[in-house]
């Protein structure tokens, strides 16, 4: 019990510094102050804080208290800024890092969004973004075989696959988004810089070209901790439930 409690107490101080309960570079309550929060004792506090450490969520200097090192990435949908703008913008470097570039056959989770055949060529493409010298973003995307032909590595690193897509003539007409919760297993945590286990945003996008045919389906992981998402309803009715989700497994 005392193993999960200090992943629950973790896991509530993560979910706290994305929400942007404290200012980057601000200062959590003291240890003591945690431990009356969350009805805990010190050692599982201090269980949790040294987690979030490994994490580089966190950090403490004696006589300082624990501070935050991480500003989490905020993307509001509905006025639709990319990640990769919205740093930009801040003046914090972007970059990619290809990890693998090579046509393959599709396996049947993918064929089905591209509306192939099973075992149809495609362009597969897996990558880090980072934002200065972190990963946020590990992305894996797939192209029809065809569409994917005149792409090479460098110009997805360039880029993106999106962008490459683009300045080789394919029109992008449409995106289709779903966004879910899983866990980062060894690989994604050693990659995205989490302890595995840790909670991960995945978002899976379709995009399609004229005619509504898809020419690109990814899965973006994202690190909980470092992702903010809000959504806009303009104009929208009030209604004591969340829109556009949807139970599944009912």
């Amino acid at each position: 019990m005392t193993d999960l409690r200090y992943r629950q107490v973790a896991e509530a101080l993560r979910m706290r510094i994305a929400k942007g309960s404290y200012r980057p570079g601000g200062t959590l309550e003291s240890e003591a102050e945690l431990g009356r929060m969350f009805d805990v004792s010190r050692i599982t506090v201090r269980k949790a804080l040294d987690l979030l450490r490994q994490e580089g969520i966190v950090t403490s200097r004696k006589g300082s208290g624990w501070s935050i090192t991480v500003d989490p990435l905020r993307q509001v949908l509905g006025t639709f800024p990319t990640v990769e703008a919205s740093l930009r913008d801040d003046g914090v470097p972007f970059r990619r890092r290809v990890l693998e570039f090579g046509f393959v056959a599709a396996p049947r989770d993918v064929a089905g969004p591209l509306e192939l055949p099973e075992d149809a060529e495609v362009l597969r493409v897996r990558r880090l973004n980072f934002a200065g010298d972190h990963a946020f973003d590990l992305v894996t995307t797939w192209v029809p075989g065809a569409l994917g032909a005149p792409l090479s590595r460098a110009d997805v690193e360039g880029h993106g696959v999106f962008g490459s897509l683009r300045r080789h003539g394919v029109e992008l007409v449409d995106i289709r988004q779903s966004i879910t919760a899983s866990l980062a297993d060894d690989e994604e945590a050693a990659l995205l810089e989490v302890v595995s286990g840790s909670p991960i945003l995945v978002l899976d996008q379709v995009t399609t070209g004229a005619s509504e045919v898809p020419v690109k389906f990814s899965e973006h992981r994202y690190p909980a901790h470092r992702v903010h998402l809000e959504v806009r309803f303009p104009g929208a009715a009030a209604t004591a439930e969340p829109p556009g989700l949807r139970l599944v497994g009912t």
